[in-house]
């Protein structure tokens, strides 16, 4: 989605009003303005994950979505620099498709569970004792393992990915419960990695039979990532981007969002109609980029992405692969 930051104003007020200070918000305010100015005379984009908490979602992002989704769309401006408001492989995946401009993002500590689930190491000694098996990596996952991997895919795009090559079995890494939730939609036998996101894997059907009995009538929607219990008995299950279509057409009266937090805050700002009830979890990692740490990367410049050309070439086959059968 691209935004146009200046009508957002508003809306990002009204959501701050919620939990700060009329001061606060003035103060968030300003460094809004101070941010997109900097990216003025920097030429710089910035891309903010579904994540992200709405001021930075709405006040600084020039375009907002998945991970994929923003790598592909910086790849189209003309930015010199690109930051990734997002976890560590966002960033990196942004690099391996913009090899020519400069890539920050605003904490390099800002990691992933899925992606630190498995190191290239284990991956190369996978395929040593594994001759011939194909090799599909989540895209939740490191550079490195990317260049290692035959092929990319997305929560969205998973079972055509693995549909699309020929051998009747696969290694499918990082995500357990990715893969688990893919293997009912495929014939092709799954090799699972011992993955799970830190976010997903807490949900539990308790939350939803709660929910259900709170909240008569709600529409419960699950991302994949959730255990497979979970979305066996969800209204819905999608990516991030699936979710948002969903909930536009749908348009449910009240929603238990099985996700991280900042993704309902964040599509209640566009449907305020909606009654989004139950708990949600917070992602601690995401939660580190944040308008003071932007701020900060933007001023210095800070932190660069750097990834080394060999696996920039790797990686780019593999997520090409994906781009093709897409």
């Amino acid at each position: 989605m691209i935004h146009n930051i200046e009508q957002n104003i508003e809306k990002i007020k009204n959501l701050l009003s919620t939990y700060l200070t009329p001061d606060e918000i003035k103060n968030r305010l300003e460094l809004i303005e101070k941010i997109n100015q900097l990216k003025k005379e920097k030429n710089a984009v910035i891309l903010g994950h579904n994540y992200m908490t709405p001021d930075v979602f709405y006040g600084v992002s020039d375009f907002t979505g998945d991970s994929l989704y923003l790598s592909e769309q910086a790849a189209k401006t003309n930015a010199d620099i690109i930051i990734f408001n997002g976890v560590y492989f966002m960033a990196e995946t942004a690099k391996i498709l913009n090899p020519e401009k400069k890539v920050l993002i605003a904490d390099e500590t800002a990691g992933c569970s899925l992606s630190e689930s498995v190191k290239p190491e284990q991956l190369k000694k996978f395929r040593r004792e594994n001759p011939g098996i194909p090799v599909i990596s989540y895209i939740n996952s490191s550079a490195e393992v990317k260049a290692l991997s035959d092929i990319i895919c997305t929560s969205a795009n998973a079972v055509k990915v693995i549909n699309s090559v020929k051998e009747d079995t696969v290694l499918f890494l990082p995500d357990s419960y990715l893969a688990a939730n893919v293997q009912k939609e495929t014939s092709k036998k799954i090799i699972t990695w011992n993955g799970k996101c830190m976010v997903h894997e807490l949900f539990t059907p308790f939350d939803i039979e709660l929910s259900k009995k709170t909240f008569p009538g709600v529409h419960i929607i699950a991302h994949p990532e959730c255990n497979p219990e979970i979305t066996k008995i969800a209204d819905f299950t999608g990516s991030t981007s699936q979710i948002q279509k969903y909930v536009e057409q749908k348009r449910p009266d009240k929603i238990f969002l099985l996700t991280e937090c900042s993704m309902g805050e964040n599509i209640k700002a566009r449907f305020p109609e909606i009654q989004f009830v139950s708990t949600c979890q917070m992602c601690p990692h995401m939660k580190k980029i944040n308008l003071d740490m932007i701020y900060h990367s933007i001023t210095n410049e800070k932190f660069e992405i750097n990834v080394e050309p060999e696996i920039i070439e790797k990686a780019r086959i593999s997520l090409n692969r994906m781009f093709e059968i897409n």
